[in-house]
């Protein structure tokens, strides 16, 4: 693991006398293998954060949700998610088509435990795994470099009170956001969404009640 922390890494841990420590957590925690235990919290999950970089190397963070299941373990090395209809801006997913380094954080508020998971991504067309999640417009692979669990001390205990009603399912039909029914957006929506153009009254209506 000599080459798991750079340098900045190393001025910190030598100011706060902490080498040491960092080299055997390293050596202790640090796999890049999902264990049996990992798998099991992986997809227990419900959400995630998902932090990616530009061609540039600009970083954007973004929150992922879903129901339990979001993200499946393939392998040993290999994890896979879906993404959804979203804003359209598609940042996260562009990010990884010019720059596959992704970083994933897995957050269990009740258990108050996490997971880091960092690697290489990437998104293929027509990807099998479209099937496994309704509505996924693309699914995301990742091919782990290193993943690890971190301190839990600071985070707080929190318990699901709702599952989101925007979480695609099999069974029913997923309500459109309320955004999309906004006037400032009605002459430029794709064509899957142009007949919700027209419906402000509506979508302030939704907006209050949210």
């Amino acid at each position: 693991m000599t080459d798991f922390y750079h340098e900045g890494s190393r001025r910190l841990q030598d100011r706060f006398e902490t080498r040491p420590l960092a080299d055997r957590l390293a050596e202790a925690i640090v796999s890049p293998q999902i264990s049996p235990e990992d798998k099991a919290f992986i997809e227990a999950q419900n959400m995630f954060f998902l932090a990616t970089v530009d061609s540039e190397g600009r970083p954007d963070c973004s929150y992922k949700g879903g129901s339990v299941g979001l993200v499946k373990v393939l392998d040993e090395q290999t994890l896979a998610f879906p993404l959804y209809d979203g804003s359209g801006m598609y940042l996260s997913a562009g990010n990884v088509l010019v720059s596959r380094h992704v970083s994933l954080l897995f957050v269990d508020f009740q258990r108050q435990a996490r997971l880091r998971v960092n690697g290489g991504a990437f998104i293929q067309d027509d990807d099998p795994l479209l099937a496994e999640w309704p509505e996924a417009q693309l699914i995301v692979r990742v091919q782990i470099r290193e993943m690890f669990p971190n301190c839990p001390r600071y985070i707080h205990k929190m318990i699901l009170e709702e599952e989101s009603v925007f979480v695609p399912k099999s069974h029913c039909e997923t309500p459109a956001p309320a955004w999309k029914r906004l006037e400032v957006v009605a002459d430029v929506l794709p064509p899957r969404d142009a007949h919700l153009a027209g419906h402000e009254q509506d979508a302030a209506a939704a907006l209050n009640r949210d």
